[in-house]
């Protein structure tokens, strides 16, 4: 609406009136509540002033690493919208260091300059900045900070409006954290491992009538790895045996990886750490109980490797219920961020699983051949 908003009440007044008249009340009601909602959206937008200047209002809330710029539009003395900018503070000592270098960058790639810009402090070259733009728009443009009324308490709204994108940013990475690298220390915590930086998740896909597929899924801090995902057609079993293809899936991995490291030995390398068969999980996860979780760890011992195994149970329901280790069932709080990320795991292990089946039913998909 661009701020002018006679024109349309007009209109939505006029509309309700005759479907009154009409005796259509019910869509008088109608264009009675969106007449109400453009009067409040034009209150909000209304500012007090003698003036009817165009104008930016420009303010920032900053931490240590980060500091987000909000600019205020006003055109006709209306704001007729807003917007924020993240930039980054790890470099600048003061706030109007930022402030400065926001209003070069900003006014270098906007088309339209107002006749004043209000800051919440003074910078340096401001008066050299305000040239420049009065060159560019052809009048004057000059910079003010407010020291008080409405003024004052238009610029400080704006920091306001900053500080809490600001906010919500860090709850948001907060969240994500909590959600990644937190799930993946408290599934540790249960299992009394400590900190757990990668998992790897194995499961089996038979279709009848169609040869196995095994998966590898990898998690590292909480997000899937895709570019270490596997897949293995089942050599070694005939017909639909998920016990035995899920020896043959850990063992064709782990014998893959320890070639690989003693090969880098044999080359000098001082880290054998570089691909996805050389780097070994801190957990293994199984998509079952105590059966699929003693085929791991049997796997394992023969090929002298320790490492923790653990079974994702599902219930009756095929739901995700607890986890196995140690002989052990454990619940978990389904409620956890733990047990949701396990959840995941094992929901992208199984699709993982069922699009290797599709795979191979095409032959295509980068198996692996070893």
């Amino acid at each position: 609406l661009d701020g002018k908003y006679t024109p349309v009440l007009t209109m939505l007044e006029e509309k309700m009136m005759a479907a009154s008249d009409a005796m259509e009340y019910e869509q008088a009601i109608e264009y009675r509540e969106l007449l109400n909602s453009v009067k409040q959206v034009a209150q909000k937008q209304k500012i007090t002033s003698q003036s009817m200047e165009d104008r930016d209002v420009i303010a920032m809330a900053r931490d240590e690493a980060d500091a987000v710029v909000q600019v205020f539009f006003v055109r006709d003395g209306k704001m007729i919208g807003r917007e924020h900018f993240r930039v980054s503070a790890s470099t600048a000592d003061n706030n109007y260091q930022i402030i400065g270098s926001f209003v070069k960058q900003f006014y270098a790639g906007t088309p339209f300059i107002p006749r004043e810009i209000w800051v919440q402090e003074n910078f340096p070259e401001m008066d050299l900045i305000a040239e420049w733009l009065t060159k560019r728009r052809g009048q004057a443009v000059k910079f003010l900070v407010p020291k008080k009324g409405q003024k004052e308490r238009l610029v400080e709204l704006a920091e306001k409006n900053a500080k809490l994108v600001l906010d919500q940013d860090k709850d948001k990475i907060k969240r994500e954290e909590l959600r990644t690298i937190g799930a993946m220390n408290q599934v540790g915590e249960w299992l009394g491992l400590g900190k757990v930086r990668r998992m790897e998740a194995y499961d089996i896909s038979n279709i009848s009538g169609f040869e196995s597929v095994g998966s590898m899924v990898v998690f590292e801090d909480g997000r899937p790895k895709r570019n270490d995902y596997r897949k293995f057609k089942i050599r070694t079993v005939q017909g639909p045996n998920d016990y035995a293809s899920m020896r043959e899936v850990p063992t064709r991995r782990f014998t893959h990886g320890l070639e690989e490291l003693s090969q880098l030995k044999e080359q000098g390398a001082p880290d054998g750490r570089f691909g996805s068969f050389t780097r070994f999980p801190d957990l293994i996860l199984m998509d079952g109980g105590r059966g699929q979780v003693n085929i791991a760890l049997k796997v394992l011992d023969e090929l002298r490797l320790n490492i923790p195994v653990c079974g994702m149970v599902k219930d009756d329901n095929h739901r995700t219920r607890g986890l196995y280790y140690n002989n052990v069932e454990i619940p978990i709080d389904r409620h956890s961020e733990g047990f949701k990320l396990v959840t995941r795991i094992q929901d992208e292990a199984h699709r993982f699983a069922i699009e290797s089946q599709e795979s191979a039913k095409q032959s295509a998909g980068p198996f692996y051949p070893g």
